[in-house]
C-alpha cells in the first residue's frame, strides 16, 4: 500500500490505517458505541489489515479505559509482530480537571497497556483540557525529549488551537505532525473552517476519523433504514441517519455506487479512495472494522485509481456537506 510521511516526521504510514475504537470491549462511554468483540475477531481484523498493507493503528486511553490498547497489543503479539514492525498511535484524554501534568503522569500507563509496543504518535484527544495548549504541548515535548514517545499530534483542534499547539512545539524544536478530525464526504467542515488549509500550510497530516460516516457511505442504511434502529449506540439519533438525512445523501450514494461499479469496487472503497487522494498526501484515514471482511474492504480501497473526472463528480455532489 502507498506510504506517506506523517507530518514533518520521519515516520512513514500507509494512506489507510486501522481505527481501533471498536476494540473498547463495550466499556465506558466511548465503548458503548460498539458491541464487545471476541479476541479472535480482533486478531482477524488486525491480521487482515496487516496483510493488506496497513502499517499503523490508532487507539486511545478513552477507548475502554485502555482496553483497546491492550487488545491491539495482544493481537499484534499473537500475530508475531514486534516493536518497530508497526506504527502505533494513541491519545491522552483530558478528563475533567486534568492538567498538563497528567500527560506526563499517565504515559507509563499508556506504555504498559501497549507493551511491548512503543507510542509512535501521542495525541491530545480533545481541546478542552483544564490547562493551556502551551502547557500541554510542552508536556508532550518533555515526553519526546525523554524518549517516551516519538511524535506529537492533536485531535479535534480548531485552526486557532492547532496553530497554537504547532507554535508551542516549534519553540521546542518539535513538529506537530497531525490533527485527527472527523472528516468524510458527509462531513467536509474542515475544508471551510480553515483547518485543512492550515494543515497544508504547516505540513500537518490530517487523520480522518469516521471516514465512512459511521457506515452511511456504504449505502446499507439507504437500502434498509430498519438497520439503523438495530444498530448499537447513539448514532441512530443523528440527523444524517434520519429519513431527511438519508434522502439528502442519496444522490451522492448513487454516484459512489456508479463509480464503484466501473472499478469493481464498493461505495465505501470509493469514498475512502477519494478522501485520501483528493487533497494530495495531506489526508490519511482510519476506518474501523468489526469483522475481517470490513478490514479487507478497507485495504481494497487503495487498489484502484479514480480519474480526475470521477474525483470532481464526487466533490461536486458532496459539497453541500462542507
Amino acid at each position: 500500500m502507498e506510504r506517506r510521511r506523517l507530518g514533518r516526521s520521519e515516520i512513514e504510514i500507509s494512506a489507510i490505517g486501522l481505527g481501533c475504537w471498536q476494540f473498547s470491549e463495550g466499556f465506558g462511554l466511548a465503548g458503548g458505541f460498539w458491541e464487545a468483540l471476541p479476541s479472535e475477531t480482533v486478531q482477524e481484523i488486525v491480521d487482515a489489515s496487516l496483510h493488506g498493507g496497513i502499517n499503523w493503528f490508532d487507539t486511545a486511553e478513552a477507548y475502554g479505559n485502555g482496553r483497546s490498547e491492550k487488545a491491539l497489543a495482544a493481537a499484534l503479539t499473537r500475530l508475531g509482530r514486534k516493536p518497530g514492525d508497526v506504527v502505533v498511535a494513541t491519545k491522552w484524554f483530558p478528563y475533567p480537571f486534568r492538567g498538563a501534568s497528567s500527560i506526563r503522569n499517565t504515559i507509563d500507563e499508556r506504555l504498559a497497556c501497549l507493551s511491548p509496543f512503543p507510542v509512535d504518535l501521542h495525541q491530545i484527544h480533545q481541546p478542552f483540557a483544564f490547562t493551556t495548549i502551551a502547557a500541554q504541548a510542552n508536556a508532550m515535548a518533555d515526553l519526546v525529549q525523554a524518549g517516551k514517545i516519538r511524535t506529537v499530534g492533536v485531535s479535534n483542534f480548531s485552526e486557532k488551537r492547532m496553530r497554537a499547539a504547532h507554535a508551542a512545539l516549534a519553540a521546542r524544536g518539535i513538529p506537530l505532525v497531525s490533527n485527527q478530525m472527523q472528516y468524510s464526504l458527509l462531513d467536509r467542515r474542515i475544508e471551510s473552517n480553515g483547518v485543512l488549509a492550515a494543515a497544508k500550510e504547516l505540513g500537518i497530516t490530517i487523520i480522518a476519523y469516521s471516514p465512512l460516516a459511521q457506515g452511511l457511505l456504504s449505502g446499507k442504511f439507504h437500502d434498509d433504514p430498519t438497520l439503523i434502529q438495530k444498530s448499537v449506540g447513539p448514532r441512530k439519533y443523528l440527523p444524517n441517519f434520519r429519513a431527511k438525512g438519508l434522502a439528502r445523501s442519496r444522490p451522492l450514494i448513487d454516484e459512489l455506487r456508479k463509480i464503484a461499479a466501473a472499478h469493481g469496487a464498493t461505495a465505501s472503497q470509493v469514498a475512502l479512495n477519494w478522501l485520501t487522494h483528493f487533497h494530495g498526501d495531506t489526508v490519511v484515514a482510519i476506518p474501523g472494522a468489526t469483522k475481517r471482511r470490513h478490514a479487507e474492504e478497507n485495504v481494497g480501497s487503495m487498489g484502484f485509481k479514480l480519474s480526475q473526472e470521477e474525483l470532481n463528480r464526487i466533490d461536486e455532489l458532496s459539497r453541500p456537506f462542507r
